[in-house]
């Protein structure tokens, strides 16, 4: 089979040709047809350390199981995380992380929904929303923020903002339902919202704490770090909420289920639509991570096998 993979920090991705694996116990072997590609796995080519396996979403057909596994059985069509090599022909899957992909859905929509939609749900739990708050969403414009745009109007909000790094995004997420658009050098945020969705950190968390207002709660859920201010905490009574899909997966596996459940219902509902902003070919990952890498997506960055 094919495998992507990389040497060196920073790249290049190049193709290989390997064994398929075999499923070990709780493992499905799916043969993949739609990977999507993710800043955090950008980031661990141009920043890690050490050459690292490229998992991440995958979504296809189960092959074979390994010992132990009950859900699932050849033939099924699957999507999940992947922790070990995922930017391949096929990949190993572990049970607890996979979720059944109904006949009214694509691998495409699989991958563009399930993992980005439980990020974006999660997040947007994790903030408390009431109905009539309004939201303002960081990285609007990505696989996880055009989602989180979508699910805070769904979840009542009365103004919904996408913060983006460009004016050009805009068209793009009114489309999805956003009131208003702004880029993040902007001299204001407009209006103070109840409730900030942050997928950038770093120094865009000042003026995000900033656009709250009083009372006023910011998921953090990035991978970009960030220093916050207590004192600029303590003035407005405002509060930051670091937010891990992975800890619910580990430790709350029934809510995992009900998140995952309720993303198909909005899918298939036609409430909730993911974008994939462009497919591309398994021997051009390194043009999808360009892609990533500008910023310039407009949804889901997705792999085709």
């Amino acid at each position: 089979m094919r495998r992507v993979r990389y040497e060196h920090t920073g790249g290049p991705l190049f193709l290989e040709e390997v064994p398929v694996p075999a499923a070990g116990p709780g493992e499905l072997l799916v043969r993949a047809a739609a990977i999507g590609v993710t800043l955090p796995v950008v980031r661990k080519v141009t920043e890690a350390a050490e050459p690292i396996p490229l998992g991440g979403e995958i979504a296809g057909e189960v092959v074979a199981t390994g010992e132990g596994v009950t859900r699932f059985a050849a033939g099924d069509r699957v999507t999940g995380l992947c922790f070990g090599h995922g930017y391949a022909d096929y990949a190993l899957l572990h049970e607890t992380m996979a979720t059944p992909v109904p006949e009214s859905a694509g691998a495409v929509d699989a991958v563009a929904l399930v993992r980005s939609g439980l990020i974006a749900l999660g997040a947007l739990e994790a903030a408390r929303p009431r109905p009539g708050e309004s939201a303002i969403v960081t990285a609007a414009a990505s696989g996880v923020g055009h989602i989180a745009v979508q699910l805070a109007r769904l979840r009542g909000a009365s103004r919904v903002v996408g913060a983006v790094s460009a004016p050009g995004k805009a068209a793009f997420l009114r489309g999805l339902g956003a009131d208003d658009v702004i880029t993040y050098d902007a001299d204001t945020w407009g209006e103070p919202a109840d409730y900030v969705l942050d997928a950038v950190g770093g120094e865009l968390l000042t003026p995000a704490v900033a656009a709250l207002a009083p009372g006023g709660r910011l998921v953090a859920y990035s991978s970009g770090g960030g220093i916050v201010q207590a004192y600029d905490l303590l003035v407005g009574a405002k509060s930051v909420i670091g937010f891990q899909m992975a800890r619910i997966a580990r430790e709350e596996p029934q809510l995992y289920e009900r998140w995952r459940r309720e993303l198909w219902r909005l899918f298939t509902d036609g409430a909730l639509r993911p974008a994939v902003h462009g497919e591309f070919a398994l021997a051009d990952a390194a043009k999808a991570h360009e892609v990533i890498e500008s910023r310039s997506n407009l949804g889901k960055v997705v792999l085709r096998t």
